[in-house]
């Protein structure tokens, strides 16, 4: 299992850069390798991804919500991953996105992509294509979703 932390700073208010994480619809717009995300309702995703050649789909629970400050997720099949996007107020225009994941690769080519850093590079310029994406909107994002998901208790 590894572990990926990367950050950016968006320059736009908190709410705002959260309100457009929400929309996974739009990541395949700043996403590398994402091809479609389906809301299937408030705390499941089904994601078609594409990476080698190859494409894979898979599911997500969204495991914990909470407006302007976080979305945690894990995955119900697929590639074992889970991690979770915070979100800091910085200023009153500047967020700080922080993305910490914990993926255990599949087979040989996700196991060489993780040694040689290429999980890590990716995750950095979706970050930094996320940057880019909601500024040049001019810090307008596509919709929002502020419901509040809790975390499930532990057993």
């Amino acid at each position: 299992m590894s572990t990926i932390t990367e950050s950016v700073d968006v320059q736009v208010p908190v709410s705002t850069a959260y309100d457009q994480w929400t929309q996974f619809q739009s990541f395949p717009e700043f996403m590398e390798g994402v091809d479609e995300i389906r809301q299937l309702d408030d705390t499941h995703t089904h994601w078609t991804v594409s990476a080698g050649g190859a494409t894979r789909e898979f599911d997500a629970t969204i495991t914990e919500q909470h407006p302007d400050e976080r979305v945690a997720w894990k995955s119900d099949s697929g590639p074992t991953h889970a991690g979770v996007i915070t979100f800091h107020r910085i200023d009153e225009d500047t967020t700080r996105v922080t993305a910490q994941m914990d993926i255990d690769p599949e087979g040989f080519a996700e196991h060489a992509a993780d040694k040689l850093g290429i999980i890590d590079r990716r995750v950095k310029g979706d970050l930094g294509r996320f940057k880019t994406f909601i500024e040049h909107r001019g810090g307008q994002q596509t919709g929002a979703w502020r419901g509040d998901v809790q975390r499930p208790p532990q057993r």
